[in-house]
């Protein structure tokens, strides 16, 4: 065999084993982050939730989600530790936003101009439009008016 031959297969085990050693690197380190944890601290789970660490065993924490309110999580939950700062920033709404960065609304309220009362506004909903003297009756018979086959119609004429 050739060079040419093997160098695609080289080539995608070094790939291989390049992803697996970085993806080895990252649980390495989501690990050592969950066994830094300490009471007190401010943490986000995987799902999104915001929490304080009360107490940490082994294979799991148990958080207070609420003043008052405990539940207990698996530690591989964490999704990540936060600095206090950055926590009492999120969950308490401290200003610490700096002076620099863009302001984000939170809604779409803010892109529309709410002070031109007299727009007119369109009515979306489904509403009928007749008056009691335009009402019809809705039936299941066809329209005697047009008949069916013109075909048949125009056979007739001819044969007269």
């Amino acid at each position: 065999m050739s060079i040419v031959t093997l160098l695609p297969f080289i080539v995608l085990i070094g790939a291989m084993f390049l992803m697996t050693r970085s993806a080895k690197k990252k649980q390495q380190a989501a690990a050592q982050m969950r066994n830094e944890m300490q009471p007190g601290t401010g943490i986000r789970t995987i799902g999104g939730m915001y929490a304080t660490v009360k107490e940490v065993h082994d294979d799991t924490i148990l958080l207070e989600v609420a003043p008052g309110v405990h539940a207990l999580y698996a530690k591989n939950s964490v999704g990540a530790v936060l600095p206090d700062e950055e926590y009492n920033r999120i969950v308490h709404g401290d200003p610490a936003i700096e002076a620099d960065s863009p302001v984000v609304p939170d809604d779409a309220s803010s892109l529309t101009d709410s002070s031109d009362d007299d727009v007119a506004h369109i009515d979306l909903s489904k509403k009928p439009e007749t008056d009691d003297a335009e009402a019809v009756a809705v039936t299941d018979e066809p329209a005697v008016d047009e008949p069916k086959d013109k075909k048949a119609d125009g056979e007739d004429d001819a044969k007269k």
